[in-house]
């Protein structure tokens, strides 16, 4: 890790559930090449959390681990400035799990709305019946308290609709330390995004099971293809009828998102005119989404080529983690006063 002078400690953490897509480039992926910068990173990838929901469906849990890996390396995330690590491999979290388990009143993971948030992603059975809920599933507040409070972090970046995840690791870490009569947890603040919500092509919140989202390892073609199908203006029938961007349900918010205000003005005048059609304007918008990609997709197909380094960074990244949540166990040993 290159020395430099850092604000503080944060971890953030992805379920690998498949290839990223532009919402997570947009939404964490920018935010996180930004934060290695500024702050001491652990990147993890939550594999344990996906069994909460997906304990049963695992087939492709290892290649949606490496992809997710990918798609970190191929966006900008610097090895030499952040730590990129598997969950499962930094086993000083499990048992920190066991001890916060242990402390936890049953009603705070009950009322947490990560569990909400999760009830959501999980499927009816065949039969339309509700699959049971694992004791793994009730305890997934308590486990993302343990990835948090392992490394002792003083930030965690979150989005403004996800600061109440936090306030049960702060519950919890306030627990632990009056019980324990010690000042051993910080309790970690929530670093505030902005998070832009970018919608699928159809209108719909994008996502993979919805097959209206653009991932960042798409070729050129394929996601040509794709914009083109992204929603425009309802109303608006010929190719020179005034158009009006703010009706343009997704693919004027593309503009926004990706292009310069000087592009975005100009769109914004030209459709207003009737000068600019909507497949046209699609066709462009594509031009400048794949422009912004290019070294992103470069950098991703470097790494595909060179698993060996992809080996070496994740090595590097777990050993790192094993080191800062070793010590912190070391200590929650000793206060607990467990036997050596």
């Amino acid at each position: 890790m290159k020395e430099q002078q850092k604000k503080g400690r944060i971890v953030t953490g992805m379920r690998p559930t498949g290839k990223l897509h532009l919402g997570h480039y947009l939404g964490v992926l920018k935010n996180m090449v930004k934060l290695q910068d500024e702050y001491e990173c652990f990147f993890f990838v939550a594999d344990w959390h996906a069994l909460t929901t997906k304990y049963n469906s695992t087939a492709d849990l290892k290649e949606n681990v490496r992809n997710i890996v990918l798609d970190w390396l191929a966006a900008g995330i610097d090895p030499e400035k952040a730590n990129i690590y598997i969950q499962s491999h930094v086993l000083p979290t499990a048992e920190l799990h066991i001890y916060l388990s242990m402390i936890t009143p049953q009603n705070w993971v009950e009322r947490d709305p990560t569990l909400k948030d999760l009830v959501k992603m999980i499927k009816n059975n065949d039969d339309g019946s509700r699959p049971d809920v694992s004791y793994g599933f009730l305890g997934y507040p308590v486990l993302m308290s343990a990835d948090i409070l392992c490394f002792n972090v003083d930030y965690v970046p979150v989005g403004i609709d996800q600061v109440a995840h936090i306030e049960i690791t702060r519950d919890i870490a306030r627990r632990f330390n009056n019980i324990y009569k010690t000042d051993l947890f910080k309790e970690a603040k929530p670093l505030l995004t902005n998070t832009p919500m970018l919608k699928g092509v159809d209108g719909q919140k994008m996502g993979k099971s919805f097959h209206n989202d653009i991932k960042i390892s798409d070729d050129e073609e394929t996601t040509t293809k794709t914009v083109m199908k992204a929603i425009t203006d309802r109303a608006r029938a010929r190719k020179d009828d005034p158009g009006n961007p703010q009706n343009c349900e997704v693919a004027f918010e593309y503009w926004k998102a990706f292009a310069s205000e000087e592009k975005i003005k100009q769109v914004q005048e030209e459709c207003i005119a009737g000068k600019r059609g909507c497949v046209d304007c699609k066709r462009e918008l594509a031009a400048c989404i794949n422009e912004e990609l290019r070294s992103i997709r470069e950098r991703r197909k470097y790494y595909e080529q060179h698993p060996e380094i992809v080996d070496e960074i994740i090595r590097q990244g777990d050993e790192n983690a094993r080191k800062a949540t070793a010590e912190i166990l070391e200590k929650v040993r000793a206060v607990v006063g467990m036997y050596d």
